[in-house]
């Protein structure tokens, strides 16, 4: 949520900051703006909407040339999404901007002292104080990066800042507190983003800053410091995509590109993870061998569709290591007093190793002395950097700000975890873990197979769009699925959609059935799991005898659901405890048609963000 971009270098640097503002889009957001610093001035524009707003401003009322600058698009926390509150805000005498991302929590009593020294506040937003506590000890060190650090030391809460001064036409600085924030390394350029893809296009060699650290960029160079002024260590990372991975490549969206990814995504997050012997590797372990053995509980933290992966992981984890595993809302996580210590391992799970809930979720857990594994997609962000261990998928750069080939990468994560579990603690042989890891690789394939049969779900869910309501239905790892269904649904149609346990539909769901009422239901093999196929049969006649619309996702071959089956989708065989990663796709696929069928925007669903860094 909300996307920052600052640089300073020999390009125009409106041009480079409104391409970068563009790559960030996908962050979720509901106004942008824009400032640059030319002939010792601050030139600003900001407009609430879309940047086409901001773009039609420029061009009726242009900005002049200049190589720094910096660039926001805001997503509204405090005060509405106005012209007024979009970013940058700037100080009375109009020579400081600031852009910023986060909350900051005691900003109240700080908009109070200003005023009361004489300060004119014209927002409703946070961000404005910053501007003006920055004027004030600017005025008293001359030094932009050093009236930072003071400055950050007196705010409370989650951000990242950057700002520029007219006094110093060839510096952006930048600071960090538990929100993410990229420098860009280039020749005779640097670069400051939310996301590495916003200065893809220009250089792939990235530094991630730390907690409570402040960057100062110039053209030559890049300097790091902590709050308190100490010079910071320095990390400086390669990114293995171009600014092609983040294209949609001639697809409608990106949503759609990004689901015809996942055989690739998946395949790639499973690359080099198992060598001859059958011995599996994550990334990172820092935890020491002895520890994980005498692992006596695991808690599973994560948000959204993460979440739903954490779900399934219970199933494979508990199977195959035997050690008692709990799936928790991150969100939820720390207010409930835990009971954690050292003999719990906690499996973070997030997409951008930012989210805010489960990034403090994580930090709880390591006060309470218990270890941390962390399953992310983004190098170097701080959930990694803060955990004991590291899995990282491969899934590439994910725009559509509904998940999906992240999503599947982080099943396979959760998989290879439970395994690497397994295998230290004895509770696999590696002939087996072999067997498991060969059934991984040949999910790919059948990805393939599933993306290559969707033109009749595509043609469903155009004939569902005038409906409002969906029910989802699932047993055993057929239950997340639907959650994740459901979850897609709302996310992208805006439709009502729930997700139940088939088993509770006679519980209290079965009111809802009505004449005409389409139901998804995930049906689990006949092969491995019989008697809960049966049972889910069963759940089918029952609804159908009532008048719904039965749409079910069985595997190749299962005949016992055709004549209770108003639609089926045929999935390719696999192992039970990885049909989640077949059977999810037609979900995709359902929901991302059936909005645009709706006319909804499938890449930026109204409302949502990609990356929540707030709490």
């Amino acid at each position: 949520m909300c996307g920052i971009v600052g640089y300073v270098g020999s390009q125009s640097a409106l041009d480079v900051v409104l391409a970068g503002l563009r790559r960030l889009e996908y962050r979720g957001y509901d106004s942008a703006g824009v400032a640059v610093l030319a002939d010792g001035q601050v030139a600003a524009a900001k407009k609430a909407g879309k940047l086409g707003n901001l773009e039609k401003e420029l061009t009726e009322h242009p900005l002049p040339s200049a190589a720094t600058g910096l660039g926001h698009t805001r997503w509204a926390t405090h005060g509405g999404p106005t012209d007024v509150n979009a970013h940058p805000h700037l100080d009375n005498a109009g020579r400081i901007a600031v852009v910023h991302n986060g909350i900051i929590e005691n900003f109240a009593a700080l908009r109070e002292e200003l005023r009361a020294r004489g300060h004119r506040l014209e927002s409703e937003t946070d961000t404005e104080t910053v501007a003006h506590l920055l004027a004030e000890d600017y005025s008293s060190c001359g030094d932009l990066a050093q009236a930072m650090r003071l400055v950050c030391l007196r705010l409370e809460g989650a951000f990242t800042l950057v700002a520029v001064h007219a006094d110093e036409p060839d510096l952006v600085v930048g600071a960090r507190r538990n929100s993410p924030l990229v420098v860009g390394v280039g020749e005779g350029e640097s670069f400051l983003a939310s996301d590495v893809t916003a200065f893809i296009d220009h250089t792939r060699t990235a530094i991630e800053l730390g907690q409570d650290q402040v960057v100062e960029l110039r053209r030559d160079g890049v300097a790091v410091t902590g709050f308190d002024g100490s010079p910071a260590d320095v990390r400086t990372f390669h990114v293995d995509w171009d600014a092609s991975a983040a294209e949609k490549s001639g697809y409608a969206s990106f949503m759609l590109k990004e689901i015809a990814e996942q055989p690739k995504a998946v395949s790639d997050t499973l690359l080099g993870r198992i060598d001859a012997s059958g011995t599996l590797s994550l990334d990172e372990v820092r935890i020491p061998p002895q520890v994980l053995r005498e692992t006596d509980k695991i808690v599973i933290v994560a948000c959204g569709t993460a979440y739903h992966a954490g779900l399934i992981a219970k199933y494979a984890i508990e199977h195959w290591t035997r050690i008692p595993c709990e799936v928790e809302l991150a969100s939820e996580f720390r207010y409930r007093d835990p009971i954690l210590d050292g003999r719990t391992l906690v499996v973070a799970i997030s997409q951008s190793g930012e989210t805010m809930d489960t990034l403090m979720a994580l930090r709880h857990a390591r006060e309470q002395g218990a270890h941390v594994l962390a399953i992310c997609n983004t190098n170097g962000s701080t959930i990694p950097r803060e955990s004991d261990a590291v899995l990282y998928t491969h899934a590439g750069p994910e725009v559509a700000v509904a998940s999906t080939k992240a999503f599947l990468t982080q099943l396979v994560a959760c998989y290879l975890v439970a395994l690497y579990l397994a295998q230290n603690r004895g509770t696999k042989y590696g002939d087996e873990i072999r067997t498991v890891v060969t059934e991984l690789a040949g999910v790919p394939e059948a990805l393939e197979q599933v993306l290559d049969t969707m033109e009749p779900v595509r043609e469903l869910a155009r004939s569902l769009a005038g409906h409002d309501t969906v029910l989802f239905l699932g047993r055993h790892v057929g239950h997340p699925v639907a959650l994740e269904g459901a979850l897609k649904l709302k996310e992208l149609a805006y439709m009502h959609a729930e997700g139940f346990a088939a088993g509770e539909l006679k519980h209290g769901p079965i009111a809802l059935i009505e004449e005409g009422l389409p139901v998804v239901v995930i049906v689990p093999s006949p092969r491995g799991r019989s008697v809960l196929h049966d049972k889910i049969v069963s759940n089918i006649q029952e609804i159908r005898a009532r008048g719904a619309r039965t749409l079910v996702i069985a595997e190749e071959g299962d005949t016992a659901v055709e004549p209770y089956a108003d639609h089926v989708v045929r999935v390719p065989r696999v192992p039970t405890l990885l049909q989640p990663l077949v059977a999810t796709v037609p979900l995709q696929v359902f929901a991302c048609e059936l909005a645009t069928a709706r006319g909804n925007e499938v890449d930026q669903p109204r409302n949502l963000a990609k990356s929540v860094t707030v709490e």
